[in-house]
């Protein structure tokens, strides 16, 4: 079986970045291994729609992205499989949020949507051209993190952490430096 773990999100509005920070953490801090699946992490950004010929390619993805709730708070994690996504989720405030949705209803209208888990968090702020991260948002990675590391063990992974000091906020200053150059 072929997995995706995909990062969505715009690095430079601070928390909207946390889904592409989490899968880049993840590919670095961790080591997955398996004899019968293959995982990949792909920074999807807020490509959406231009990402479906890739989409297509794997049997299962994991979408990393921000969300709303009602009911909801800043930091709160959510999993679920995107086929009976909860009433209360909705993905509205940002840019890209509406167009990741329509790209997952367009594969279900093709037949060709791989199974979809998501995993969400409610964002603090969506501040433009800011790499910092809320505590919030910090924090909730780190239930995210052990989500996905145990999403991927339940599907037959060995996980080894190959980056132990690495954190999210690393991460975000990594695209911070990269802006700068």
């Amino acid at each position: 079986m072929k997995i995706l773990v995909l990062g969505i999100g715009n690095v430079m509005f601070s928390d909207e970045g946390v889904g592409v920070h989490l899968v880049k953490l993840l590919s670095q801090k961790y080591k997955f291994k398996s004899n019968e699946h293959s995982v990949d992490f792909m920074d999807g950004g807020t490509l959406a729609m231009y990402l479906m010929h890739i989409m297509v390619e794997y049997d299962r993805i994991l979408l990393v992205d921000c969300l709303d709730a009602s009911n909801g708070a800043v930091g709160d994690v959510y999993f679920f499989n995107y086929e009976v996504m909860p009433k209360s989720i909705s993905w509205s405030g940002s840019a890209h949020e509406i167009e990741m949705l329509q790209t997952l209803q367009m594969l279900d209208l093709s037949g060709d949507r791989p199974l979809t888990q998501i995993l969400g968090v409610i964002p603090k702020r969506i501040v433009p051209m800011n790499f910092k991260l809320s505590d919030e948002i910090l924090k909730a990675s780190k239930t995210m993190e052990k989500k996905v590391v145990s999403f991927l063990h339940d599907l037959g992974f060995e996980c080894k952490i190959v980056e132990p000091n690495l954190t999210l906020q690393d991460i975000a200053d990594e695209f911070d430096k990269k802006g700068k150059k």
